[in-house]
């Protein structure tokens, strides 16, 4: 090998609970070698499939290397290659036209692209508070969830990762942990090796589910129903921990009533399971010690997910399952870094204008796009900034997301690697650096640990860091706060508070563990005012099941026309949309898919690889049928997030999907969804 070689710490920047340690070997400027950091222990040398495969993705010869304006009509993909001055003028001075009229008229739309602090949410969101840009709530992926965390633990906190290798039974709930958190599953599987039982709890058959030692098959948007079935047994039982639950859990007996009038046959008939289905599991996790829940993100996208999760998030607090080590529940860690991040620093609200701008919610931005200008929504949306995110692919209702997007009269700005279905829709396109290419610091919601991430190579063609795209776009536009002159170097720096993660520290290593106590609610202390465990909030109740909106119960005429409930869960080797255009890794996945389970195929005269049409009242989306048993009968998994323009007939399965939101966190329902299904 040539003298050039030399080896960069890195991190993985994508939305991932794993956030892995990367070495990144260069040879003569160039990446030859991505792998873990033997050394990280959450990451412990293994990547996955997706992000071993990183330098393909900055490599790839449809990459976006100069900025772009459309030449042609929305959509036609007529560009003109222009330059970066050029651009940012063009930008600035339509920017500055909407101001004038009112600057809540801006847009930014930005989500976990990168998970970066640097690259994030720093200069970009000082950019759109001093412009007096409307606000986004960021509500896409997590924010059910967290709402139900913070309300029962006053944060989103959680066990160590690496402590899982220490349960004895591992209830695996809503995570396809192979394919979404592969790490996770190495320390489930050391204690599989150990003797621990392992158990999926998820509507459909996943690759986890293979692997574990049972699979519960609940119906959609059913966990509180498990979950207050599982609490009957735990109180009829007695396997309770009566000294935990009276020092350390607030709300108990108004929560102890309400689990009483679950019993296993209540419960499981609202899940479509077997009674004795929830006698046994709750047997196992009353008995069991240490015994641990590993909650993911799916569960909570339904109508009643956000006390679906505060009821799971409960269970833990009844055995006392947090005083051993391997006892407890994680579902996100990114708690344990509010403290340690100076969001202020990053961010800057002090440059919002009094009083703030409005805030637009991200999973409705379909229908706040073809809004008319009104008192109670304010002007309409005129112009919109995305980066790190293609909300034509991901956001739910996608047919009047791609109508919104399409407006001639709205000014659309998208920085990109490639060309996503959003970036289609744009005006101007500004190419952006990927995670070899530009500094970063990165916190966690999987594990305890701050990273850092080292540019390995120069940039690729004229594409720029999302910070200094915005650095230049404020210059433009006459900002003059000391704070838009600040490196990259310097706002790593400031991300993290040094007495909880040092700088220098993190560049040495490349990472640095938060000082989180080892059990860290054995006698109490969560991050509640009273430090107790909440079952009974102010203002939201005691946690009930919910059915979901698209139900058999809630909508008996919908349910009646269209059946099927419908899941949309990640395609293995996608990540959201990311990687969706690396062609190996569309290769492995094939093309949509749509699993079906032999009963429902047959009623419907649907063989296995027949190219079907999945319907409702929002649009309809077309794919290849699967026939077998990953889905189970009533339930049909559309695997996603395909960009549209690899369907077929410029589909993807958010076609389908609603704009509702979630009982709290004001987050999208994608798992709260009827369809039919037809031989297309």
């Amino acid at each position: 090998m040539s003298e050039k070689v030399r080896t960069v710490k890195g991190a993985c920047p994508h939305d991932c609970p794993d956030t892995c340690a990367m070495q990144v070997t260069v040879e003569d400027g160039r990446v030859i070698r991505i792998q873990g950091d033997a050394a990280h222990p959450p990451t412990h040398g293994a990547l996955c499939t997706k992000v071993s495969r990183y330098a393909e993705r900055t490599y790839h010869p449809e990459r976006v290397l100069h900025p772009m304006r459309r030449v042609g009509p929305k959509g036609g993909g007529q560009w003109q290659r222009i330059g970066w001055d050029e651009a940012l003028d063009d930008i600035a001075a339509r920017l500055r036209t909407v101001a004038a009229r009112d600057a809540q008229a801006v847009l930014p739309y930005s989500y976990a692209g990168t998970m970066g602090l640097v690259q994030g949410e720093s200069m970009a969101a000082r950019f759109f508070h001093r412009l007096g840009a409307s606000q986004l709530d960021r509500t896409i992926c997590a924010s059910a969830g967290g709402a139900a965390l913070t309300a029962t633990y006053g944060g989103k906190l959680g066990m160590h990762v690496e402590d899982y290798a220490e349960a004895r039974l591992i209830l695996i709930w809503g995570s396809n942990s192979i394919a979404s958190n592969l790490h996770f599953w190495t320390f489930a599987q050391a204690a599989k090796r150990q003797g621990a039982r392992l158990v999926c709890i998820d509507p459909r058959r996943t690759e986890t589910a293979d692997k574990c030692h049972q699979h519960v098959a609940l119906m959609p948007g059913t966990d509180g129903a498990l979950a207050l079935g599982l609490m009957h047994e735990l109180v009829a039982h007695d396997w309770l921990d009566h000294d935990y639950l009276a020092r350390h859990v607030s709300g108990w007996p108004v929560l102890r009533e309400r689990a009483l009038q679950w019993p296993p046959e209540r419960a499981a008939q609202v899940c479509g399971l077997a009674a004795e289905e929830v006698r046994e599991l709750a047997r196992a996790y009353g008995t069991t010690r240490p015994a641990a829940i590993r909650l993911n993100y799916g569960m909570q996208r339904a109508h009643g997910g956000g006390s679906a999760a505060r009821l799971i998030a409960l269970l833990p607090c009844l055995t006392g399952a947090w005083k051993q080590r391997g006892g407890g529940m994680l579902l996100s860690a990114s708690g344990w870094f509010a403290p340690a991040v100076d969001a202020a620093a990053l961010e800057r609200p002090d440059l919002m204008p009094q009083p703030r701008p409005r805030t637009i919610n991200m999973s409705t931005i379909g229908d706040d796009l073809l809004r008319s200008a009104s008192p109670a929504f304010g002007p309409r949306i005129d112009a919109v900034v995305v980066y790190n995110s293609n909300p034509v692919a991901v956001a739910p209702d996608s047919r009047r997301v791609a109508a919104g997007f399409a407006r001639d009269d709205l000014f659309t700005v998208v920085l990109e690697h490639f060309m996503t279905d959003t970036a289609d829709l744009a005006d101007i396109v500004l190419p952006a650096t990927t995670q070899l290419e530009h500094l970063d610091v990165h916190r966690s919601y999987g594990h305890t640990y701050a990273l850092v991430n080292q540019p390995a190579i120069a940039p690729v063609g004229e594409a720029l860091p999302n910070t200094e795209i915005f650095r230049r776009l404020a210059a433009r536009m006459g900002f003059t706060e000391p704070c838009f002159a600040d490196t990259d170097e310097q706002i790593a720096r400031s991300a993290f508070r040094p007495e909880w993660a040092d700088f220098d520290t993190m560049c040495a290593q490349g990472w640095v563990r938060l000082p989180v106590p080892e059990r860290p609610f054995a006698d109490g202390g969560f991050a509640t005012s009273d430090g107790k465990a909440h079952a009974d909030v102010p203002g939201l109740g005691v946690p009930d099941y919910l059915p979901n909106h698209e139900s058999a119960v809630s909508a008996p005429e919908l349910a009646a026309r269209y059946p099927l409930a419908m899941i949309s869960p990640p395609a293995r080797h996608f990540l959201n949309s990311t990687f969706v255009n690396v062609k190996s890794l569309r290769s492995i996945e094939g093309e949509p898919l749509l699993e079906i389970h032999a009963a429902d195929a047959a009623a419907r005269g649907i063989a296995d690889g027949t190219m079907v049409s999945v319907f409702n009242d929002r649009g309809r989306y077309v794919c290849k049928a699967a026939v077998g048993g990953r889905a189970r009968p009533g339930v049909v998994n559309g695997l996603g997030v395909w960009w549209k323009k690899f369907g077929a007939a410029g589909t993807n399965v958010n076609e389908v999907t609603s704009q509702r939101l979630t009982d709290i966190g004001r987050a999208p329902t994608f798992y709260d969804c009827l369809v039919e299904v037809r031989p297309a």
